[in-house]
């Protein structure tokens, strides 16, 4: 059983049986952490998606891990102002796209790139994969050069490859307003390339009715589809 908890924007807590996973946790209550072994994904440096107050979860009351995008960069600079120990430093692994690690014993993380910065993750744990877009998405804007939107398609498309036909348990996807009338590319194409279960749509800056606008346009897909609509909402799976 997977239980998930949307924390507010892209930000998530996926509990599985033997370990919790926290996802681009910037804003939104943290609910109460049972006690597991917790991994906590950033996907990279980006304001909402990265708050420097993840690392106070390294209280010692459980053990912690660190995954986060590469962009992501422990200067001395920064980690004065984040507040980041030695001690906590040895808990992170800064990853690009396209690398492999283990988290813990039988928790494993596969990295993509991403089509903005940072990576993607792909996250193997308790017999389940578990998939968390970050900004990895088909960012297609109406003010941009024809040139520069059809290198994002392509982009997009070959990032993605990696996850051709594999078996998702749960994704956590952008569905962004923002692009107006290509809102639904990147989610319908991941839908149409992936055997994903279940699909929490998330970066909707608040605007929750796009996951009925998206339903709508492909009924086909909707029965994959969890509608996101508050913060602190949760999903069993």
């Amino acid at each position: 059983m997977i239980r998930a908890t949307f924390l507010d924007h892209s930000g998530f807590l996926v509990e599985l049986a033997d370990v919790c996973l926290l996802f681009d946790w910037w804003k939104g209550a943290l609910p109460p952490l049972p006690e597991k072994p917790l991994a906590v994904f950033v996907s990279h440096r980006h304001e909402d998606h990265f708050s420097p107050a993840v690392f106070s979860l390294a209280d010692g009351t459980r053990p912690v891990r660190f995954l986060l995008g590469k962009d992501i960069r422990p200067t001395e600079k920064n980690r004065a102002r984040w507040g980041l120990t030695d001690e906590t430093l040895s808990l992170c692994s800064f990853l690009g796209g396209n690398e492999h690690a283990e988290v813990f014993p039988g928790v494993t993380v596969e990295t993509l790139p991403s089509t903005d910065e940072g990576v993607a993750f792909v996250v193997g744990a308790c017999g389940c994969t578990i998939y968390h877009a970050g900004d990895l998405h088909w960012w297609h804007w109406e003010g941009e050069a024809r040139a520069w939107n059809r290198n994002m398609e392509v982009n997009f498309q070959r990032f993605l490859r990696p996850l051709e036909g594999r078996h998702i348990d749960l994704a956590m996807v952008p569905l962004d307003g923002r692009l107006e009338g290509a809102f639904d590319w990147g989610l319908a194409y991941f839908l149409a390339h992936t055997d994903t279960d279940t699909v929490l749509p998330m970066h909707q800056w608040s605007q929750f009715a796009l996951t009925e606008r998206f339903c709508a346009l492909h009924p086909e897909l909707a029965p994959r589809i969890r509608p996101v609509t508050a913060p602190g909402q949760t999903f069993t799976i």
